[in-house]
């Protein structure tokens, strides 16, 4: 069975969320980063950065959550794949888009929101995320007009690890109100039961 390192709420969210589209069975394998358990020995033999997420599948092991998405629905064929090489480099732009361009700000302002004393909290981090994000979310709004999903018309792994950013600026209670394409395709991405699979892990 596949063994997923990670709580649904870091950046393995995605990876969970891919597994439940799948309908694959798994077992979610906790760490405790407070406990530094992502440094132990036995887990830097799985991923040598001590991060999650980690997958392992039988005797393969692989870690980068965008890597792991990926690398799920091609396994098994599933629609949620690039099905052909034009497909495969939208996937592959809008992922690497995603982690590099839009997922940076919004993790560093929600570091610093959740994670960080109020007394210690860097506000200039936070100013410059949301000075940065408006051009992103108008990128990613304008590249929604007159469409679904970012990949041909239906619901890919593009649209999981991209909604997956865009969920976390939900959290942050970040305002999409000028956004309507995002918002119209964020909400079909979050209507779709293993997105609330996930959402509903991420309460307990």
């Amino acid at each position: 069975m596949i063994k997923i390192y990670g709580s649904p709420l870091s950046s393995a969210g995605r990876c969970f969320w891919a597994l439940e589209e799948l309908g694959l069975p798994y077992e979610v394998m906790p760490i405790d980063m407070r406990a530094k358990e992502h440094k132990s020995e036995s887990f830097l033999r799985l991923n040598p950065n001590g991060k999650v997420p980690v997958l392992v599948d039988g005797d393969f092991v692989l870690w980068e959550s965008m890597a792991i998405t990926n690398y799920l629905v091609k396994k098994h064929k599933s629609p949620l794949a690039a099905q052909n090489d034009q497909e495969e480099g939208l996937v592959l732009q809008w992922s690497f888009w995603a982690l590099v361009e839009f997922q940076t700000p919004a993790v560093s302002w929600l570091i610093q929101e959740f994670f960080v004393p109020e007394d210690k909290r860097n506000h200039q981090v936070i100013d410059n995320a949301k000075k940065s994000l408006p051009h992103l979310l108008n990128v990613l709004d304008g590249a929604l007009h007159g469409k679904t999903y970012l990949v041909s018309e239906r619901f890919s792994v593009a649209d999981i690890n991209v909604a997956s950013v865009v969920n976390i600026l939900i959290g942050l209670k970040y305002d999409l109100s000028p956004y309507a394409n995002v918002q119209k395709w964020f909400k079909s991405c979050s209507e779709r039961p293993a997105f609330k699979k996930i959402a509903d892990m991420r309460k307990h």
